[in-house]
């Protein structure tokens, strides 16, 4: 039975939004549990929709993170295609687009984030897209199979995890692909030109063509369909279709408007949270995409925009609102898969944070793991085609231990033996 005295509400319908919810019920709590979702869909998870669900490999049922019937036997109330325009934090209430005000006793924010947006001429036409949502992804699921069957071109607009996973599933449909990279290799920001370069050559080998050192500056298009795309060093790109895969934005928009702290752009900005995902206000927490969390092995605020974060983060938060001890360490992590190479990557070494890359394995082959050392100590690591070294690899960046470059370089010398 739901004791009604006790009311969490939780703004979000994602994957980190829904984990919060299964863990409050897992963790005993009888309470009200009322989880707001601006999507009709019931929460699904967002690795799919670039991947597996996107490429035609897995079927659209697969992505969400339970079956519908799951809310109703938790007693989970859903509100689905709703959006929340306003936090009250002094009465404790949220009003929804509808005019409904529902109270609350704990408050998630799980909002998410959203894709960053082309600001050049042509983008209203109906061949320009983004991947965020499964209605994105149901969309242009369709787009890739009928440019496959068509010999159509796609552009793809950014050089990032999603346009290589795009670019990825659209020739695997057969459609013509070319990517627009101000960097000079994908990834350039991400993993340094020396390894976005093994990203250039494994799409190449695959028919991908990249224009670096460029911007799209405008879309032409003819009777509301895509003809072309357009860069700031005079090319044009023939286009049926569009991506802009530019990046996301956490949206924070709700919590601003609530007063709530905010981190800085220095640090990705989002909603500022302590190590307990806990914002400014006692009683509202903030998880997954939108939040900025104090680290407490990274010593630094960490925005992270990963599947493993939302995952994780969301039953954390859960369990904070019910007053238990938390400190979210965990060691970001992600996952890619493109053709035939898969890969994980541990920790965080934005550019500028790491003095040395230390490579292990056949880079060649596409079968390696890639370190970013800092003083000799483990900040991330990248594997490649090799499996089973996500939890040495986070030992080793948990550990801080200064490690030998030219051990951690040979594959005879176990990663368990070097965490010191």
């Amino acid at each position: 039975m739901v004791d009604a005295h006790r009311t969490f509400v939780i703004v979000g319908g994602g994957l980190a939004g829904a984990k919060a919810a299964e863990t409050l019920r897992a963790e005993g709590f009888t309470g009200r549990v009322i989880l707001i979702g601006d999507e009709r869909d019931h929460p699904y998870e967002r690795p799919p929709l670039s991947k597996g669900y996107l490429s035609g490999k897995e079927e659209r049922d697969s992505v969400f993170v339970h079956e519908p019937a799951w809310y109703a036997q938790a007693d989970v109330e859903l509100h689905l295609g709703q959006t929340v325009v306003a936090v009250d934090r002094e009465a404790k209430s949220v009003r929804l687009g509808d005019g409904t005000v529902l109270h609350y006793d704990k408050l998630l924010l799980a909002t998410g984030a959203e894709p960053r947006r082309l600001d050049i001429p042509g983008t209203a036409l109906a061949g320009v897209h983004h991947l965020r949502r499964l209605a994105h992804a149901d969309l242009l699921r369709n787009v890739l199979a009928a440019l496959g069957r068509d010999n159509g071109q796609l552009v793809i607009a950014g050089g990032g995890w999603i346009g290589l996973e795009v670019a990825s599933a659209a020739r695997g449909y057969g459609a013509e692909v070319t990517i627009v990279e101000p960097s000079a290799t994908p990834l350039h920001h991400v993993i340094g030109p020396e390894l976005g370069q093994v990203f250039t050559e494994l799409h190449r080998e695959h028919g991908v063509r990249f224009h670096f050192g460029a911007r799209l500056t405008e879309i032409t298009g003819q009777d509301g369909m895509v003809l072309a795309a357009r860069t700031d060093d005079g090319d044009e790109h023939p286009a049926h279709a569009v991506l802009a895969a530019i990046g996301a934005a956490p949206r924070t928009a709700l919590a601003e408007a609530a007063g709530l702290d905010m981190a800085d752009r220095a640090h990705g900005g989002g909603i500022a949270v302590d190590a307990s995902l806990r914002t400014s206000d006692p009683d509202i927490y903030a998880a997954g995409d939108v939040a900025a969390a104090d680290h407490p092995v990274l010593e630094s605020r960490l925005r992270v925009e990963h599947w493993a974060n939302a995952l994780n983060g969301g039953p954390a938060a859960a369990r904070a609102m019910l007053g238990q001890e938390v400190s979210y360490d965990r060691i970001p992590y992600f996952f890619s898969d493109q053709y035939d190479l898969g890969l994980e990557y541990s920790g965080w070494a934005p550019p500028g944070s790491y003095d040395q890359v230390v490579l292990r394995g056949d880079v060649g082959k596409r079968q390696f793991i890639a370190f970013w050392l800092k003083d000799r100590r483990v900040l991330a690591g990248m594997n490649v085609n090799v499996w089973d070294v996500t939890d040495p690899i986070q030992q080793l960046i948990r550990s801080g231990t200064p490690v030998d470059p030219e051990a951690l370089s040979d594959p005879s010398a176990a990663l368990t033996s070097l965490h010191g």
